[in-house]
């Protein structure tokens, strides 16, 4: 099972966008929308308003100015933003089909100017656990609004990876511009999986892939951390991976402010888990913001990570 609610990002809406997929046997993709608008938080609110009053939702809003991400509704559920391709329901092509809306103009590639941070390598390893190939099967993206780009049914249904709007059969957009397909999947932590010919052995039943490709949180690791971090010069790190998966899901749970999702469990890190603690039912010394199992292992449940020793 992949990860369907990304550590970091913002619940925007009621989370019920869409529905189950067409072809979930079908390879798993992510498609790469722009708002035409600028950026900034101010943008960031309306649009997304905007989007759920036109019931137009995509999965993901992404402003690349400011590393904010919002998500409307689960990765392994349909989402609203493309057109149908005649009877095929675009929207639910694939084992997923991520929608991601950038708030940027195709006519001025994101990718000139962006500052991806921690919430987009979030939003790529939710992709890959997946197994969203780093591939672009349709090739070149379109530079301008009268350049054609292949939209090719055949290849759409065929080949998993990442599109572009300008890609996905019977629509007419040209979105998201010539960005660099190079520099977007760099922005991503680790190694992609490798395009697939077929379903492996070890696919869940589900659809989705394996519990390998779920992140580990190494318990003892955590528990270190907030006990050396806090008293440590400003930023240390002592066990950055595994205490970054945790900010992003306290960030996600609107206890921890983005500007602390750094890998440090600082003092304001251990606050945000100690309301944690709180909301799963502790008090006094055992709500003290230092991860226990059974709380970190709820955390992890709802936020797509597993907890090691």
């Amino acid at each position: 099972m992949g990860i369907t609610w990304i550590p970091g990002a913002e619940r925007l809406g009621d989370g019920d966008i869409g529905g189950g997929m067409d072809t979930p046997d079908e390879p798993p993709r992510v498609v790469w929308h722009t708002t035409e608008s600028g950026a900034g938080d101010a943008e960031f609110d309306s649009t997304a308003d905007y989007l759920m009053e036109i019931g137009a939702e995509p999965h993901l809003l992404y402003d690349p100015t400011t590393d904010r991400l919002g998500q409307f509704g689960p990765l392994d559920e349909s989402a609203r933003a493309l057109r149908n391709d005649g009877d095929d329901r675009t929207n639910r092509t694939g084992r997923v089909c991520v929608q991601v809306e950038v708030l940027a103009r195709a006519s001025e590639p994101f990718t000139d100017y962006w500052k991806p941070g921690p919430n987009f390598a979030a939003l790529l390893e939710a992709a890959r656990s997946w197994g969203v190939p780093d591939a672009w099967p349709a090739g070149d993206l379109a530079s301008d609004g009268s350049e054609s780009t292949d939209r090719d049914s055949d290849t759409w249904h065929s080949e998993g990876g990442h599109y572009g709007h300008a890609n996905v059969p019977g629509n007419d957009h040209w979105d998201p511009g010539a960005i660099s397909q190079a520099a977007l999947l760099a922005a991503g932590p680790g190694d992609a999986p490798a395009a697939r010919d077929e379903e492996p052995s070890d696919t869940a039943a589900d659809g989705g892939v394996s519990n390998d490709d779920v992140s580990d949180v190494s318990l003892a690791n955590v528990i270190a951390a907030a006990g050396s971090d806090p008293d440590a010069p400003q930023g240390a790190t002592t066990h950055r991976d595994d205490v970054l998966v945790v900010e992003r899901a306290l960030h996600a749970e609107g206890l921890l402010s983005a500007e602390w999702l750094d890998g440090s469990f600082g003092t304001s890190t251990r606050d945000a888990y100690a309301e944690w603690q709180g909301r799963c039912g502790y008090e006094g010394d055992d709500a003290d913001g230092v991860p226990g199992r059974t709380s970190l292992e709820k955390l992890g449940a709802e936020h797509g990570f597993r907890v090691t020793d």
